[in-house]
C-alpha cells in the first residue's frame, strides 16, 4: 500500500452532503489529508469561503477543507488512496466512473451508502478494491456549506467488510480512519450486514416520507407502525431468500432469536430510540422536500425485485413503491392521508393470513 507516504494517505469524500460532509469534516479536523468532491456548485462555494460547518447536538464545528467541483475530477495530478462514496444509491455507477481514474492501483472505495450498493461499486473499480459498509447517523443538509448531524460520535456507528478476501486485511486500516467519526465495526460478512440495513430502511425510508412526517411521529400515527414492520418484514424475507443471515447491527448485541419478525422489531425499535430525535426527518423525505428522487428501486423497489425472482410476493413493499412512484410523478403528493392507502394494504394482507 501507498499509505505510508508522508502526509498519510489521501482521501475523498466524494458526495458531501448531509452525511459525507459531517464524516469528511472530522476526517480534516483529525488533520488527515482529505478533500471534498459535490455535484452541488453553490455547496462547493460555500465550502471554499467558509469552511464546512457542521451543527452537532451539543456543539459546533467548523472545517477549512479543499473543495471541488465534479467538473475538477479531471483535473486531479495525485490519486487518491481512499474515496468514501456517500453519493445516492441511484448515483453509484456514474460517480466510480468518474473517481476510477483517479484512484491508486492499490486505492479502495467505500460505499457508505444504503442499499446493495458494493456490488455496483464492484463492477467498475473490481471486487479487491471494494469495502462494503453501512452507515447510522442522522442528519440533515438545507443550506450550502452547513449540515446538521443529530447523532455525535458516541452514538454514531459504521461497518465495514471487503468484497474479496484478499482485501480484508486491509478494512482496519480504513476501520482506523473512520474511528475519528464513531464507531467503528469490522465484519466479516458484510453482505448480511447491508441486508439488514436495507431490512430497516424499509421499514423507515420511503413509508415515512410518503406520510410528510419526521420518523418517530410517522411509526405513532395510528395504523402506520404495523404498515412499516411489514414492510420489514418482508425486506427480512427477501434478505434470506437472497442467503444473508440474520446478524447484528448498529451496535445491537448478538442476536438471541432466530425468529425473523422478532429481530426487525428489534432493529427497528433500536433505530427509533437511539439514532433518531423527534424532528429526524429520513433522507427520503429531504429528497423530495428539495425535488430530488429518492431510493425507491435501490431499497423497497429490491425487496419486490428480489421476492419476485423467488417466486414470491411482497403486496406491503409493491404497495410502497407504488404509492411513492406516484409522488415523485406529480400525480400525488405526500401527505398524512396517504397513510389510510397503505394500512388498507396491511389489512388485506393481515385478512389473508
Amino acid at each position: 500500500m501507498s499509505w505510508d507516504r508522508d502526509g498519510g494517505p489521501r482521501i475523498a469524500f466524494l458526495g458531501t452532503g448531509a452525511q459525507g460532509a459531517s464524516i469528511a469534516a472530522d476526517f480534516a479536523l483529525a488533520g488527515l489529508n482529505v478533500t471534498f468532491i459535490d455535484q452541488w456548485p453553490d455547496h462547493i462555494e460555500a465550502i471554499r469561503k467558509n469552511g464546512i460547518t457542521v451543527n452537532l447536538p451539543s456543539r459546533t464545528i467548523n472545517a477549512k477543507v479543499p473543495a471541488l467541483h465534479l467538473c475538477q475530477v479531471a483535473e486531479i495530478k495525485e490519486p487518491f488512496d481512499v474515496v468514501f462514496l456517500v453519493v445516492k444509491a441511484y448515483d453509484t455507477k456514474w460517480t466510480c466512473e468518474l473517481i476510477k481514474p483517479v484512484l491508486a492501483p492499490d486505492g479502495l472505495v467505500v460505499g457508505l451508502q444504503n442499499g446493495m450498493t458494493h456490488e455496483d461499486i464492484a463492477t467498475i473499480v473490481g471486487r479487491e478494491r471494494t469495502i462494503g459498509a453501512v452507515i447510522e447517523i442522522a442528519s440533515n443538509m438545507w443550506v450550502p456549506g452547513v449540515t446538521n448531524r443529530q447523532n455525535d460520535h458516541d452514538e454514531s456507528w459504521f461497518a465495514l467488510g471487503a468484497l474479496d478476501p484478499k482485501t480484508q486485511g486491509r478494512v482496519e486500516s480504513v476501520a482506523r480512519l473512520l474511528r475519528n467519526s464513531g464507531r467503528v465495526e469490522v465484519m466479516e460478512d458484510i453482505r448480511s450486514a447491508k441486508w439488514m440495513k436495507l431490512v430497516v430502511n424499509a421499514a423507515e425510508l420511503i413509508p415515512s416520507a410518503i406520510v410528510n412526517m419526521p420518523l418517530n411521529d410517522a411509526a405513532r400515527f395510528p395504523g402506520m407502525l404495523e404498515v412499516m414492520r411489514k414492510a420489514g418484514y418482508e425486506a427480512m424475507q427477501a434478505a434470506l431468500e437472497d442467503g444473508a443471515k440474520i446478524i447484528p447491527i448498529i451496535g445491537m448485541p448478538p442476536v438471541t432469536t432466530n425468529h425473523p419478525e422478532r429481530y426487525v422489531d428489534q432493529i427497528f425499535d433500536e433505530v427509533l430510540t437511539t439514532f433518531s430525535r423527534p424532528d429526524t426527518l429520513v433522507t427520503s423525505l429531504q429528497d423530495w422536500r428539495k425535488g430530488r428522487r429518492a431510493e425507491v428501486q435501490e431499497v423497497n423497489g429490491w425487496v419486490v425485485d428480489m421476492l419476485r425472482a423467488h417466486g414470491r410476493s411482497s403486496p406491503m413493499n409493491e404497495r410502497v413503491v407504488e404509492i411513492a412512484f406516484e409522488i415523485e410523478s406529480g400525480k400525488r403528493e405526500a401527505h398524512p392521508d396517504n397513510a389510510q392507502l397503505m394500512i388498507e394494504t396491511y389489512k388485506k394482507i393481515a385478512d389473508h393470513l
